[in-house]
């Protein structure tokens, strides 16, 4: 049984990583001896079955762990891409935001120094 307590803040967000690894798992003794009833000459090869055995089993481990971790770490790239993505959005919206504020100021700057430079005296000709 498995807690996740969610008591530190209900405001914040949090990131929660479970991995749970489970080794030798669906191996049932029965299977292991099913086929060896059915190979002959044992006694003509360098390995013993039991040795060749260990080593199926052992690469069969292996290989789930490294699909295991493989999906773990496709999962990390996943999470991480979103947040890229929305960080990048987020600089792209401010971004225009500045960019718009600065249009703004230099036309009011440009219009101010338009009417420092106007005369506002009315000339006869």
């Amino acid at each position: 049984m498995f807690c996740f307590d969610n008591t530190f803040s209900t405001i914040s967000e949090k990131v929660i990583f479970f991995e749970l690894i489970l080794d030798n798992m669906g191996e049932d003794g029965q299977d292991e001896e099913d086929w060896k009833k059915y190979v002959t000459g044992t006694d003509l090869l360098d390995m013993k079955l039991e040795d060749i055995l260990e080593s199926i089993n052992s690469v069969k481990a292996r290989l789930s762990k490294s699909v295991q971790i493989q999906t773990l770490l496709r999962a990390f790239e996943a999470r991480d891409r979103n947040i890229q993505e929305s960080n990048f959005d987020r600089v792209n919206f401010w971004s225009m935001v500045n960019l718009g504020v600065m249009v703004v100021v230099s036309a009011v700057q440009v219009y101010m120094l338009k009417s420092l430079f106007e005369d506002k005296r009315k000339s006869r000709t």
